[in-house]
C-alpha cells in the first residue's frame, strides 16, 4: 500500500461502499486522513449518486428497521441506533446517506446506517400557541439544502386544547427548522394557512404521509381534498433554502382524485389511484413549471394481491426498462414496463408490513460523529494525557532516586 501513488488509491477508494471504506480507516494514517476528508466525503457521495452503485432498501415499520443491498436481497442488516429505546422509534426522510430518528419533538437525531454515526439534535421545545396546550400530529421532513451546503430538518407540531379545539378550519402549528451547519433550530413564522388544515384521516391511513418528501431543494406535503372544507387536492413545498412556504400547482386533472406523492428519477411525481383498480403515474420533470407534468405509465392492479390501496415507484433499473414499486406498504415489486409484468423482490427474512426508502452509501456526517461527542472525546483524551504526564514525570524523578541525609 505505501508504494501505490495516493491519486490511485483514491480513485480505487471513491467505487467502494462506505461501510468498506470506515474498516479501511486502520489500514495507515494517511487512508485515516484521506477518508476522513471533506474533500472525499463529498467526491464520494457524488460517485455513487452518478453511478447508482451501492444502493440499498431502508425497510421500515413499527419492530423492523433494516437494509437490504438491492443487488443482493439475502444481505439484510439490522440497523441499531443509539436513539433505540423500549418505545417507538419513528424513522423519517432519507437523504444523501442519512435518515432521521425521532423518539419525540425533542427526542430527535439525524443517522448514517452506513457508518453508524449520529447527530442528536438539541432539544428544542413545543412554544404552543395562546390558547394551545397540547399537541396533536407531528410532522418532519429531512432535506439537504444544496444552495447552502446544509442539513436540515423541519418538525411540524400540530397544537391543540383550549380554544384551538374550537377552530372549525383546522388546527395553529408551531414550525421550525434545524440547521445541521449552525446546530440550532430557528422558528418559522410566516406560515400559509393551509397549514392548519393538515390533520385528515390521509395521514392516519399511511403514517410515512406526515414526512416531507424532498425533491428540487424543497420538502413537500399532500393536502388531501375534504367535502365541505377543502374543495380539491393542494400540494404544500417548503423551500429549504428560503425556509418558505408555498402551494405547487399540478395538473386541474387530478384535482378531486385519489392521489399520493413521491419521488422518482430526483423528479416530484403523484400517484393517483382510480378506484383501487390502477394507478397512474404522472412526473413534473421541470421544477416549478406547470407545464412539465406528464402522465408517465399506468400501473394495473396485480393479480397478487387482494387489494391496491397504496402504491409508490422507488427507482428505476439499470437498463430502465423496470421500475421498482413498493405496493401497500408489505410488499416490492419490478414492474416490467414493457410486458406489464411483475416480479417480487423477495427479501429474506422479512414478513412484516413495512415501508420503504432508498438510502445510498454514504459517508456524510463523517466516521468521527457527532460533532458534541467528538469534543467530549477530545476533553477526555487531553486530561489523560495530562495525567500521562505528570505521571511520567514523577517516574522520572523516582528512577533518578535520590539520597537521605541522616
Amino acid at each position: 500500500m505505501a508504494n501505490i501513488p495516493m491519486d490511485i488509491i483514491t480513485d480505487l477508494f471513491l467505487r467502494l461502499p462506505a461501510t468498506t471504506l470506515v474498516r479501511y480507516r486502520i489500514l495507515s494514517k494517511p487512508c485515516y486522513s484521506l477518508i476522513d476528508s471533506p474533500n472525499f466525503i463529498e467526491s464520494h457521495l457524488n460517485q455513487t449518486l452518478q453511478s447508482g452503485d451501492h444502493l440499498m432498501i431502508l425497510l421500515r415499520g413499527p419492530r423492523l428497521l433494516c437494509t437490504v443491498n438491492l443487488d443482493s436481497p439475502d444481505k439484510v442488516t439490522d440497523v441499531e441506533h443509539p436513539l433505540k429505546t423500549g418505545g417507538l422509534t419513528e424513522v423519517f426522510g432519507s437523504c444523501n446517506g442519512l435518515i432521521g430518528l425521532s423518539n419525540s419533538p425533542t427526542d430527535i437525531a439525524i443517522f448514517n446506517p452506513s457508518t453508524r454515526q449520529i447527530h442528536r439534535l438539541p432539544a428544542e421545545s413545543v412554544d404552543f400557541p395562546e390558547g394551545s396546550t397540547t399537541r396533536g400530529y407531528v410532522f418532519y421532513g429531512l432535506g439537504y439544502d444544496s444552495v447552502n451546503d446544509d442539513y436540515k430538518v423541519v418538525r411540524m407540531v400540530q397544537c391543540k386544547g383550549g380554544k384551538a379545539d374550537e377552530l372549525v378550519f383546522g388546527f395553529p402549528y408551531e414550525i421550525k427548522v434545524f440547521s445541521l451547519k449552525k446546530n440550532s433550530w430557528k422558528r418559522i413564522t410566516r406560515v400559509i394557512p393551509a397549514i392548519q388544515l393538515l390533520f385528515y384521516f390521509y395521514y392516519h391511513l399511511l403514517y410515512r404521509r406526515g414526512y416531507g418528501v424532498l425533491a428540487s431543494n424543497s420538502l413537500h406535503w399532500v393536502l388531501p381534498r375534504r367535502p365541505g372544507l377543502i374543495a380539491f387536492n393542494a400540494i404544500i413545498r417548503f423551500d429549504l433554502n428560503s425556509e418558505e412556504f408555498g402551494i405547487l400547482d399540478f395538473p386541474e386533472d387530478l384535482a378531486h382524485e385519489n392521489i399520493d406523492i413521491g419521488v422518482l428519477d430526483g423528479c416530484l411525481c403523484l400517484m393517483c389511484n382510480h378506484e383501487f383498480s390502477y394507478v397512474d403515474v404522472w412526473i413534473m420533470k421541470e421544477y416549478k413549471v406547470e407545464g412539465s407534468w406528464s402522465k408517465l405509465f399506468r400501473v394495473p392492479k396485480p393479480k397478487s394481491v387482494e387489494s391496491f390501496d397504496f402504491m409508490r415507484p422507488l427507482l428505476y433499473s439499470k437498463e430502465r426498462d423496470k421500475i421498482l414499486l413498493e405496493i401497500n406498504n408489505a410488499k416490492l415489486v419490478w414492474f416490467d414496463l414493457a410486458s406489464k409484468r411483475f416480479r417480487t423482490l423477495r427479501i429474506k427474512d422479512c414478513d412484516s408490513s413495512y415501508s420503504a426508502e432508498l438510502l445510498v452509501s454514504s459517508l456524510v456526517l463523517g466516521c468521527k460523529g457527532d460533532p458534541t461527542e467528538v469534543m467530549r472525546r477530545k476533553e477526555r483524551l487531553a486530561r489523560e494525557d495530562k495525567i500521562m504526564q505528570e505521571r511520567n514525570k514523577r517516574d522520572d524523578f523516582l528512577s533518578k532516586g535520590f539520597k537521605l541525609v541522616l
